[in-house]
């Protein structure tokens, strides 16, 4: 499951081929709310260098719980 960073496995999904970005989502951990979880589209994020955004909002790679496809497999899970 986990294997590598989580931008390492976003930048495989992003841009890979073999790889359908609209397949995939990531689960955040909302902003000082702990245990709010929001559900994002992958298609939806735009990949940078220790943030990501979403529109104009600017979330770090840290608050990024799990990678999942959307048949409900995860590709990647934060560690503890």
């Amino acid at each position: 499951m986990r294997k590598g960073s989580v931008k390492e496995a976003l930048v495989k999904i992003k841009y890979d081929p073999r790889e359908r970005e609209e397949d995939y989502y990531i689960i955040i951990e909302h902003r000082g709310a702990y245990g709010d979880v929001k559900k994002i589209p992958v298609e939806l994020i735009e990949l940078g260098r220790g943030y990501f955004f979403v529109g104009e909002a600017q979330i770090p790679y840290h608050r990024i719980l799990r990678v999942v496809r959307r048949d409900g497999k995860v590709i990647w899970k934060k560690r503890g």
